[in-house]
């Protein structure tokens, strides 16, 4: 047993116990990254990628997939330029070091060039991290109440009404002097009103105001598209282009500009979020990956202009991203590897 282990030690250990190779391009990319002065699986990569002319395709998808998307910046991009980071390691060469040689006994070496770029990659993380988390500061200096990544939070106010934030979402709220209002900073809520006729209830989010007496509504905050759907009861909703009364299962978007659109739903399908469900009809898949990232626990990417353009049907489980984010890929035919457990992507034409 002392021998065996010694022979482990030393590199010598028999064939069968050696260590597996890769059998796909993400999977390359990671080891590859890992160990780029690694003699034996370099050789092993060149072996792959020979071996059939898709895995040469699946490397070339990959490989510009890591260079393009700066690992996980898509959304800080300007402050990460500010910030100085250096952006995602160098892609692997399909050759290792010139200068690279390996010991007698067939050994690995780890090279200074490796811890190089791992001091450089700890330090354009620690660049990364400060650029995504400020937003959340400063978030957190106006917000009453925030959710975080994969959390439904249920609120009881002051007057006895109900707010359940969506993961993700944040909300300041003012009761002072008789007053019932809320402001929706970021994501979404689905509000359960208690009726108080003397003090509506009004809740904004950016230039859209919703004012009810009581009632069970939505209010979402999609970045420059604000939307309100409604349960059940009555409400207005304003901004300064246009004002629309809504009944159950009326819904309301205010885009850019003051353009809106009016339409009519299910009213147990909205906020479907409460139940886990996703659910979409003729839905950008753009539109429905953003649906489902407040909700898996990594980085989503979606590559391809005509891929987020195209409309999606169905329901999805917001309980399983995983599984969700598999499903829509497999429905537009679409690619979808994983670079690392928290980071996913999504590739079509």
């Amino acid at each position: 047993m002392m021998q065996r282990d010694r022979r482990h030690l030393e590199g010598t250990e028999p064939a069968m116990e050696q260590r597996m190779e890769p059998r796909k391009a993400s999977d390359w990319m990671v080891a590859l990254l890992d160990a780029p002065g690694d003699i034996a699986l370099h050789a092993g990569f060149e072996r792959w990628l020979a071996a059939d002319p898709a895995h040469a395709r699946d490397w070339e998808e990959i490989r510009h997939t890591y260079e393009v998307m700066g690992i996980a910046t898509p959304l800080h991009r300007p402050e990460w330029a500010a910030a100085g980071g250096a952006g995602p390691r160098p892609v692997p060469s399909l050759k290792p070091e010139e200068s690279a040689s390996p010991p007698a006994d067939g050994r690995v070496v780890a090279f200074p060039q490796r811890r190089r770029a791992l001091v450089l990659a700890v330090a354009a993380m620690a660049a990364c991290l400060a650029v995504i988390l400020l937003p959340d500061a400063v978030l957190r200096l106006r917000a009453d109440h925030m959710s975080a990544r994969g959390q439904i939070m249920e609120l009881a106010l002051a007057d006895g009404s109900v707010v359940q934030l969506a993961p993700d979402s944040a909300i300041s709220v003012d009761f002072a002097e008789g007053r019932r209002a809320v402001t929706l900073l970021v994501g979404q809520a689905f509000f359960e009103v208690k009726p108080d006729p003397a003090h509506p209830f009004e809740v904004t989010a950016d230039t859209v105001r919703t004012t009810v007496l009581g009632t069970a509504f939505e209010v979402r905050d999609a970045h420059d598209v604000i939307s309100v759907a409604v349960r059940e009861g009555r409400v207005r909703v304003a901004d300064a282009s246009a004002t629309e009364m809504l009944i159950a299962g009326d819904w309301v978007r205010f885009g850019p500009g003051g353009a809106h659109q009016r339409g009519s739903m299910n009213p147990q399908e909205v906020a479907a979020w409460l139940d886990g469900r996703l659910i979409a009809r003729d839905m950008p898949v753009e539109q429905a990956v953003a649906e489902l990232r407040p909700y898996y626990r990594g980085v989503v990417i979606l590559r391809g202009d005509s891929l987020a353009r195209q409309p999606l049907t169905g329901v999805y489980s917001l309980k399983d991203p995983d599984a969700a984010l598999e499903a829509i890929a497999a429905a537009q035919g679409a690619w979808l590897y994983r670079l690392s457990p928290w980071i996913t992507v999504i590739s079509g034409g």
